[in-house]
């Protein structure tokens, strides 16, 4: 996932211990913006998945955005990718350049596609959500809407601290908010720091979760929790993309794929 006021920077371990002391005075967890290591934690119920590959799942798909440029969507249909995760706002008053060009030339090329917003903690959720609605069709064959929930040390504009309850909060209404509009469960797509933050005690554990681990399985940053989707590598490479692309893994085989389609 990208956008422009994103980052992914690692941050420190003064960070960490402030987000501790946070978290002990009672008032719930927060991110001062910091990123606490793919390989934090490993977690107890599943030790199967310990040195499992990306190779071991036979459905994989990609998500793309600006930073793609021109992409022959054919051509990635053609080497084997099953679906895309297409970004299409961010924030309030943001809308990918491509995303309405990928949206369509997708769906023509028979790429099962969804569309994602990337949150800005500065704007009020309904201001987003109206933002998303407005620019994303409903479109019935469509992958189920993905709330891209990150923190953005590296903004310029928005250097809120993300305290749990609050986030909670916002979260909640933006994927109701979601679900009602377009009719299917969203997808939470989550990062490591964000994820041990604010959702590892088991916050919206019936949503779909889309988790990014690029250097460790995922049951070693995320532990026990399910997992539906799987950021692997952020620099792969694909036929009819000129750029370096995300790539992504579904949990289950190609039956389970299916089920899961028929059930979006």
């Amino acid at each position: 996932m990208d956008g422009p006021v994103a980052g992914r920077l690692k941050f420190g371990l003064a960070v960490a211990a402030a987000l501790t002391l946070a978290a002990c005075g009672g008032g719930g967890s927060a991110i001062p913006m910091m990123d606490a290591g793919e390989g934090a934690r490993a977690g107890a119920g599943n030790e199967h998945f310990v040195g499992m590959h990306p190779n071991n799942f036979t459905i994989h798909g990609i998500d793309v955005s600006k930073y793609q440029g021109n992409i022959d969507w054919a051509a990635v249909r053609a080497s084997g990718v099953k679906f895309a995760w297409i970004k299409a706002t961010e924030g309030a008053d943001h809308m990918d350049e491509k995303f309405l060009e990928n949206w369509n030339a997708a769906k023509a090329a028979g790429v099962p596609r969804g569309a994602y917003h990337f949150v800005y903690w500065c704007r009020p959720n309904h201001e987003e959500m109206g933002w998303f609605k407005r620019n994303v069709p409903v479109d019935p064959q469509a992958l189920p809407p993905v709330l891209d929930v990150e923190a953005t040390p590296t903004s310029r504009t928005c250097k809120r601290t993300l305290y749990k309850p609050e986030v909670l909060a916002d979260m909640r209404a933006m994927l109701n908010d979601m679900e009602r509009h377009y009719g299917k469960r969203p997808v939470i797509y989550v990062t490591v720091d964000f994820y041990q933050a604010i959702l590892s005690e088991g916050e919206f554990s019936d949503y779909p979760m889309w988790v990014r681990s690029t250097k460790h399985p995922p049951n070693v940053p995320y532990g026990s929790r399910r997992w539906t989707f799987w950021q692997y590598q952020s620099d792969g490479r694909v036929p009819g993309i000129n750029a370096k692309v995300d790539r992504n893994a579904f949990s289950g085989d190609e039956s389970q794929w299916r089920a899961w389609l028929a059930g979006k």
